[in-house]
């Protein structure tokens, strides 16, 4: 498939729009706590899950989804993953009780990163060098410019209309963005098809988790608190050994 002119662009809007539901996602549960709290009878602990169970799914699939794409098919694991955002979009609006928005949160954490991670892939394949930095800009305006809308559009739309359109919304711009990857955009994957390095998404995802997570306990508990120093040092030490694993894997014979 070549994709030229304006179509190029009118794919890159669809996918950034994605990117920027995404980001949006981090913040826009900020105003919205004390409503879901009534509503789905959610715990202190739980309100705090509705937040970091994104942010952890987020953090944590970004490496692993890269390796997917360029292994199986970038095109092909960006369907599946705008599916995914739409279906756990929805499952967060329509969630009967804490646990099953909690896993929603999940699922739209892991849709979100293989969308953030393989807009940037495909953004590769459709534009050439001269006009690759300006779609690469659009890319991440889309990905920064959400962080601190999210509050402002949830307390608009809290005020306005029920709360489950924050999450609702997200539906017609992945099923947008759907259109324009299945129209516009060509598949591609690694020239050199990777094998999956086990360990190395172990040690990567998992070290990501942990810091994350004692990051968010430092948080809500302080910074003096066993339940973030010992996670985030977990985390750094997994980080660390990544690091060392892969400069391991580098030093072998056609690594």
């Amino acid at each position: 498939m070549n994709v030229t002119g304006a179509r190029r662009w009118w794919a890159l809007g669809a996918i950034s729009l994605a990117v920027l539901a995404i980001t949006l996602d981090v913040t826009v549960l900020t105003v919205a706590l004390p409503t879901l709290a009534g509503t789905l009878k959610a715990s202190e602990s739980q309100l705090q899950w509705f937040v970091s169970a994104y942010t952890l799914a987020l953090v944590a699939a970004m490496l692993p989804a890269g390796l997917l794409g360029d292994r199986y098919g970038r095109k092909a694991v960006m369907v599946g993953a705008l599916l995914l955002f739409a279906a756990g979009s929805a499952g967060c609006a329509l969630a009967p009780n804490a646990e099953v928005f909690i896993a929603a949160r999940v699922a739209l954490g892991l849709a979100g990163a293989a969308i953030i991670v393989l807009a940037l892939s495909i953004l590769t394949v459709l534009f050439d060098e001269a006009e690759r930095p300006r779609a690469v800009g659009i890319w991440g305006a889309a990905n920064f410019v959400g962080l601190p809308l999210g509050p402002i559009i949830g307390g608009w739309m809290l005020t306005n209309v029920w709360w489950g359109w924050i999450f609702l919304i997200n539906v017609p711009v992945a099923l947008l963005g759907l259109i324009a990857v299945v129209a516009l955009v060509p598949e591609s994957r690694s020239a050199k098809r990777p094998s999956i390095d086990f360990m190395g998404v172990l040690l990567s995802s998992g070290g990501l988790v942990a810091l994350m997570y004692g990051v968010v306990q430092a948080g809500a508990n302080g910074w003096g608190s066993a339940s973030a120093i010992l996670p985030a040092a977990a985390g750094l030490l997994a980080l660390v050994a990544f690091g060392l694993w892969e400069r391991h894997l580098s030093a072998q014979p056609g690594g």
